[in-house]
């Protein structure tokens, strides 16, 4: 169930900058649009925050119930293996982050001038985004092959 959650969580993410654009698109009132666009942005992180704070709950409460469900699996990767795909998944963060950067800022001054361009350079930002999506793949195929 909690892997359900953190799914739909991960997928409404991509979702934020076609908002953000349909509201300030729709919106009569910019100042107006980009405060509830803001409230909704704090409201997900506080939705993240207590997922966050229940998962730790129930560790702090029933320890012996989360240590069971990992001796479910079927093994355990040797720790080369863990060192593998955490330098995968972190370098591959670490370079997705460069890339959205300057790409980012490149797209946001785009739009700035010629509205647009806002699909083609929302596909720029997410080919940079893609770095990270890759990193952690080659993570899960280390781990778990």
């Amino acid at each position: 169930m909690f892997k359900i959650v953190i799914v739909i969580f991960a997928t409404i993410i991509p979702l934020a900058p076609m908002v953000a654009y349909l509201l300030n698109h729709f919106g009569k009132d910019p100042l107006r649009t980009t405060k509830n666009l803001v409230l909704a942005f704090k409201s997900y992180n506080a939705m993240i925050v207590l997922m966050v704070i229940g998962g730790g709950l129930v560790w702090l409460f029933s320890p012996q119930t989360v240590l069971a469900a990992g001796l479910t699996l079927r093994s355990t990767p040797d720790t080369y293996a863990s060192l593998a795909a955490g330098i995968s998944a972190g370098l591959g963060s670490v370079g997705a982050g460069i890339a959205v950067s300057g790409t980012g800022a490149a797209a946001i001054g785009a739009v700035a001038e010629k509205p647009d361009f806002l699909g083609r350079s929302l596909i720029f930002v997410g080919l940079a985004e893609g770095i990270a999506i890759y990193g952690l793949l080659i993570a899960f195929l280390v781990l778990y092959t």
